[in-house]
C-alpha cells in the first residue's frame, strides 16, 4: 500500500518569516490543542462506545503540529514510519492502551511505543468508535465503496444524530450474485493474506447489504432486524457464524469475512482528507498522510487445492 498524501494547502501569505520570535509558531501552524478541537469536530468523543478509550494518549497541547500522519494500529513499525517522516501526531484507529496499565517501562512493546512517542516528541491520539459512529466514518466509508444507497445506522447512537451509529446498511442499484459481490469486495479491499470468506449460495442473489468496519460479529440481531441479505464484517468468530447460518432464513444472510486491518484502512484516506479540510478552513497549514505500514498480523495463509 502506498501512502496517501493529503498536504493541506499553504493559507499564508507567503511573507511570513518560518518561525516567529522566541520560538512561537509559523503563521497558520495549529497548536495540537488546535488540531484536538479539529478531530472533536469530525469524530465527538461523546459518540465512543462506554467500553472505549479514546482521545489524547501522549502528547502535550501546547506543542505545534506541522505534520500528521494516519494509521490503522500504534505499532512500533507505525510509530516509526510517522517518527522518520517528521510527524508530530500520529491519529491512529486502534488504542494503544484500551485496558488498565501498572507500567510504561520500555520493557514492553507498549511501554517502548510510548517512550519512542515521548522522547521524538511525536503525539498520539485514538479515534476509535467514535471514528466508527460519526458520519463519514469507518462504516460510512465501506458503504460508500461498495456503491450502497439509501444508508442508515445499522445500531443508531444512543447519544448522535439519528445518521450516526455503529455499522451501515443500504441498498445495491441492482440486484448482484453473492460471488460478484464477494469479488467486488476482495478488489476494493487492501490485499492481506487472509482474502475474503464467504459464507452463502455463490448464485444467490443480494441487493440489501449490512456492513460494519472491524468486528461485528455482535450485531446479528441488528443485521437480522435489517432485512439485510448480507452482512461483510471483520474477525468472525466460529459459534456468531455458525449461529447465524443456522438461524438464516433462506440462506440469508450471508456471511463475507474480511480482514480488520483492511475493512478500516479504507477510512484512513477520506479521515486525513477530512482533517485536512477542517484544519484548511480554519487557517492552519498542515500536511497530513496516511501510514504505509500494514499491520494486519497475517503473513500467509493455507487453503485447500
Amino acid at each position: 500500500m502506498e501512502a496517501v498524501n493529503t498536504a493541506v494547502a499553504d493559507t499564508g501569505s507567503g511573507e511570513e518569516p518560518e518561525n516567529g520570535a522566541a520560538g512561537t509558531p509559523r503563521a497558520g501552524t495549529p497548536t495540537l490543542g488546535q488540531v484536538l478541537l479539529a478531530v472533536e469536530e469530525l469524530w465527538p468523543e461523546s459518540l465512543a462506545e462506554e467500553w472505549d478509550e479514546v482521545g489524547l494518549v501522549v502528547g502535550r497541547p501546547t506543542a505545534t503540529v506541522t505534520k500528521v500522519m494516519f494509521a490503522v494500529d500504534p505499532t512500533l513499525a507505525a510509530i516509526e514510519e510517522a517518527i522518520e517522516w517528521g510527524a508530530e501526531l500520529l491519529v491512529t484507529h486502534h488504542p494503544l492502551l484500551l485496558k488498565g496499565v501498572t507500567s510504561v517501562a520500555a520493557t514492553t512493546a507498549k511501554g517502548l511505543a510510548v517512550h519512542r512517542l515521548i522522547e521524538s516528541g511525536t503525539g498520539l491520539l485514538t479515534v476509535h468508535t467514535n471514528g466508527d459512529s460519526a458520519v463519514g466514518g469507518v462504516s460510512d466509508v465501506l458503504a460508500d465503496a461498495f456503491g450502497l444507497d439509501n444508508v442508515v445506522p445499522l445500531a443508531p447512537a444512543a447519544h448522535g444524530l439519528p445518521e450516526e451509529g455503529i455499522g451501515r446498511v443500504g441498498d445495491l442499484p441492482e440486484l448482484m450474485t453473492l460471488g460478484d459481490f464477494a469479488a467486488r469486495v476482495f478488489e476494493i479491499l487492501p490485499s492481506v493474506a487472509g482474502g475474503v470468506r464467504v459464507a452463502g449460495d455463490k448464485d444467490g442473489l443480494v441487493r440489501r447489504v449490512a456492513v460494519c468496519g472491524g468486528a461485528g460479529d455482535s450485531l446479528f440481531d441488528a443485521v437480522r432486524a435489517s432485512q439485510a441479505d448480507i452482512y461483510v464484517t471483520a474477525d468472525m468468530r466460529h459459534h456468531p457464524a455458525s449461529e447465524a447460518r443456522e438461524a438464516a432464513v433462506d440462506g440469508r444472510p450471508y456471511l463475507v469475512d474480511v480482514s480488520h486491518f483492511a475493512s478500516e484502512w479504507l477510512w484512513l484516506p477520506a479521515a486525513a482528507e477530512a482533517l485536512g479540510n477542517v484544519l484548511a478552513d480554519q487557517g492552519h497549514d498542515v500536511e497530513i498522510r496516511v501510514a504505509s505500514t500494514n499491520s494486519d498480523p497475517w503473513d500467509f495463509i493455507l487453503t485447500p487445492g
